[in-house]
């Protein structure tokens, strides 16, 4: 494989500083290198539209009984990030995990009947798997997407402008999210956290879109 030609740091700087600030970022991992960029070119908010967040966990984690995996392993990226004054919406495991790939849910997408279909399909029941023996849930939750729907359709979603930190110290609950649902600290309100969804909505985009690929 080549050799990448830059680092995603540098490249993240070079892109937004080259934008009149339209750019809508969505993050699907750890926020490590959005928050390196942050703090060497601070100028890089005034770039960035908005930000569309998978990560955290306001109720229980997937890593520790507190945290989710995306904040849990940089818990002070996520900080930085969360308190940039960037426009940031938020998608928890809270809101992930009422998106459940059901066999009911999932039968739309395997009567498409295409290599594209089959295959999404394929890789729901392994990746499943997991999820059924640990949380005893009916199918996978789909994390990552429900960021893309948000872009996508941001009215399959409700949410709700609340303060948001992110625990950096705590021996057992670092990489815990911490809401302010109602304004006990008096900090204002820093993201926009999505708190239900419609799922079947969701489902019915999700299968629209996998049909594309196969009409093009």
């Amino acid at each position: 494989m080549p050799l990448q030609s830059q680092h995603a740091v540098s490249f993240l700087i070079e892109t937004l500083m080259r934008s009149p600030g339209e750019i809508v970022i969505a993050a699907l991992g750890p926020l490590t290198n959005l928050a390196v960029a942050l703090i060497q070119q601070p100028e890089i908010c005034t770039k960035i539209q908005s930000l569309v967040v998978m990560g955290g966990a306001i109720t229980h984690g997937n890593i520790t009984p507190s945290a989710e995996f995306n904040f849990y392993v940089d818990p002070h990226a996520a900080h930085v990030v969360l308190t940039s004054g960037i426009p940031i919406t938020l998608i928890t495991l809270d809101l992930t995990h009422q998106a459940i790939a059901t066999p009911e849910r999932l039968a739309p997408i395997a009567q498409l009947n295409t290599p594209v279909g089959n295959t999404v399909i394929n890789l729901l029941t392994h990746y499943s798997r997991h999820d059924m023996t640990t949380y005893g849930f009916a199918g996978a939750p789909l994390h990552d997407p429900c960021v893309i729907a948000y872009l996508l359709d941001p009215t399959l979603f409700t949410t709700r402008f609340v303060h948001i930190a992110v625990e950096t110290q705590g021996e057992t609950t670092i990489g815990r999210t911490i809401a302010d649902m109602w304004k006990l600290t008096n900090q204002p309100p820093n993201v926009n956290l999505a708190e239900s969804m419609n799922v079947d909505g969701f489902y019915q985009l999700l299968q629209r879109s996998l049909a594309t690929y196969s009409n093009p």
